[in-house]
């Protein structure tokens, strides 16, 4: 009885210790992937904004333009981010009454 006891103990502190170790690996692959998506986002983005402005990169004048290109369209991004937001806000979002619900609200009448 006692082995038993004993065995299942040693079987649950196991797998607690896998399960730490799984969680830890898992946050190292996030965070691995987040800071990949976010290096991606940079730079199509930066690809996509300097596009047809006939910047000179090889130059570090092309450069300083280019990069504040890229951080007046990043700021607008922010900007619009921020409006869409606070629009979303002050929605009235109960006004919104499907189908189905008039027509509950009509055979209750």
């Amino acid at each position: 009885m006692a082995i038993g006891t004993t065995l299942i103990i040693v079987l649950v502190l196991v797998a607690i210790i896998w399960i730490f170790v799984e969680v830890k690996r898992f946050k190292h692959k996030a965070v691995a992937i987040l800071l990949i998506l976010l290096i991606l986002f940079t730079y199509i983005s930066f690809v996509a904004t300097v596009k047809g402005k006939n910047i000179d990169l090889k130059t570090m004048s092309g450069i300083k333009q280019a990069g504040q290109l890229y951080l007046s369209w990043l700021g607008s991004v922010f900007g619009n981010i921020k409006t869409l937001t606070s629009n979303a806000i002050h929605m009235d979002w109960g006004a919104n009454k499907t189908k189905d619900n008039l027509k509950i609200e009509l055979e209750e009448k």
